[in-house]
């Protein structure tokens, strides 16, 4: 509970002190890995301050009695020694080895918090002499960052609001996104894309929510928020160990303590296994590497080659799970191979997934065309929306959102285009929905219907008549007739224009006489 008449922590300064302690790092290391250094140090700071907070709560409950305040600690969600706490590391700021008893007591976290903790320090080095260079430099930049870090309080008690701390370490992973450019979107989607892909999946209480390329966890954060209850079970996985981490730190400052989040290949090594065969999902949100190149690699020889020397091809037959007996995408476009992932993951009787995509995949023929037939043709395309450029980190390429469900009652396809200029706020370097933007597109989906140049409700036969291609403009026309022109009034106003041009000329050939020109 917030104490009342004391000085409560805000976003805003939690925000000011990553900023402070971004200052400490920039121009000696680049912000696509400082981030993992000061995002890390605020979790410790957090479970600190929460520990710290609890013992002199059982201290007062159990007036000073050790044996019974470390009993009921040793039951709490989480498990903190007196040398991995920030209060501990702070008293050591000025050692020489700072850096190494930082890395030893993020190790005792991960050690006594395994369940939940498990390797989510495993990629960040506090003592790198590659990032941090020589002992005075890093011992130098690890002192300014334990001192800006120093003065936060985040004990449950000084929080005004639980989402604080993880909304503001959401904030500053964006902030690094946007820093990053092209690198930014592998690990972060804009959180109003967020925002719509969890509404249009529509998250209920007891399902199963799964993101098989999670990055920091926005959209399933986005979708888990959606339970008001928050009776749901989180799902994700991750291909990159240090995205990985920041993703069970951002769960575990919003609250969410037992998502589970793997490490590993979602294509050629999914952990989403349940008694041999793939976990299924209730709800599936997800924003995949656009057109990933290369995404069949692991599934092939590490040469390369096949067993008469020649290239490897991927094949149907290599995927134990059976997840492209539909077809096989292309090696250079992996957009149907997470799509297909994706299908098969999805609860037979009341699935549904909202999937961020370039626009290429409702076009591109070849294997993908078929694909996409059969995807058409099994009934399991719900809903296809176009979104407006330029909203995500580095790149300009058109988007959309492909929704799909399983045991569709009916067997059309809703077509909206969201990408006019009227249905976004344009900003310099990145476009934004706005909240109107949103709520346009979620009631057009939920109305279904035609809407004059917005949304198209199509027909299978309308869509065969198209060879099975599903861009937007061949469904909802958006084309704006120009006014007609009245030729007269043209002719009119040229003439008009003559009959000056000749006095103008007539005058400037009087000034010209009086010169003597």
């Amino acid at each position: 509970m917030p104490v009342i008449g004391k000085k409560m922590t805000t976003k805003e300064d939690i925000e000011n002190v990553l900023w402070k302690a971004s200052d400490s790092f920039r121009g000696k290391i680049d912000s696509s890995r400082y981030k993992d250094y000061i995002l890390s140090m605020l979790f410790v700071k957090y479970l600190s301050d929460v520990h710290k907070a609890r013992i002199e709560e059982l201290t007062e409950k159990y007036k000073g009695n050790e044996t019974r305040i470390k009993r009921a600690l040793s039951r709490e969600s989480f498990v903190l020694d007196d040398e991995s706490t920030f209060d501990y590391l702070y008293s050591k700021r000025n050692d020489n080895e700072i850096g190494q008893k930082i890395n030893v007591a993020l190790s005792h976290i991960e050690e006594k918090n395994s369940d939940k903790l498990k390797d989510v320090f495993r990629a960040i080095d506090f003592n790198s002499q590659v990032d941090f260079g020589e002992a005075k430099e890093k011992n130098a930049i690890l002192r300014n960052l334990l001192d800006d870090f120093n003065g936060l309080d985040l004990r449950p008690e000084r929080i005004k609001s639980n989402d604080i701390i993880g909304d503001a370490y959401e904030y500053m992973i964006s902030k690094f996104a946007s820093d990053a450019g092209k690198k930014g979107g592998e690990f972060f989607t804009p959180s109003q894309i967020s925002e719509l892909v969890s509404r249009l999946a529509e998250p209920l209480e007891n399902d199963r929510i799964y993101d098989p390329t999670c990055g920091s966890g926005g959209l399933l954060l986005k979708a888990y928020k959606k339970v008001l209850n928050k009776k749901v079970a989180i799902y994700g996985q991750e291909s990159n160990a240090q995205t990985r981490a920041l993703c069970l730190m951002n769960m575990f400052l919003h609250g969410v303590e037992d998502a589970n989040i793997w490490l590993g290949d979602t294509l050629a090594n999914p952990k989403n296994i349940e008694n041999d065969e793939l976990m299924k999902f209730q709800v599936i949100v997800a924003n995949p590497p656009f057109s990933l190149d290369k995404w069949d690699s692991g599934f092939l020889p590490e040469s390369g080659l096949d067993e008469n020397g020649k290239k490897a091809k991927m094949t149907a037959s290599l995927d134990p799970h059976r997840r492209f007996d539909l077809g096989v995408p292309p090696s250079s476009k992996g957009d149907y191979a997470f799509i297909l992932h994706m299908i098969n993951s999805l609860d037979e009787e009341n699935g549904r997934m909202a999937v961020v995509l370039p626009h290429g995949a409702l076009f591109r023929g070849a294997s993908e065309g078929k694909i996409r037939k059969s995807l058409l043709e099994y009934n399991l395309v719900d809903a296809v929306i176009g979104l407006p450029p330029n909203l995500f980190f580095g790149t300009s390429i058109p988007a959309c959102i492909m929704i799909f469900k399983k045991n569709k009652n009916k067997k059309d396809v809703l077509f909206i285009d969201a990408s006019g200029e009227d249905y976004f706020e344009k900003g310099k370097n990145q476009n934004t929905l706005r909240e109107e933007d949103i709520k346009r597109i979620v009631e057009a989906y939920k109305q279904r219907k035609d809407i004059e140049k917005f949304s198209h409700v199509a027909t299978m036969e309308e869509i065969k008549e198209n060879d099975f291609n599903l861009n937007i403009p061949r469904y909802v026309d958006t084309f704006e007739e120009e006014e007609p022109v009245n030729i007269q009034e043209v002719k009119e106003e040229i003439a008009e224009i003559d009959k000056k041009l000749v006095e103008v000329r007539s005058k400037l050939q009087e000034y010209l006489k009086e010169l003597g020109l």
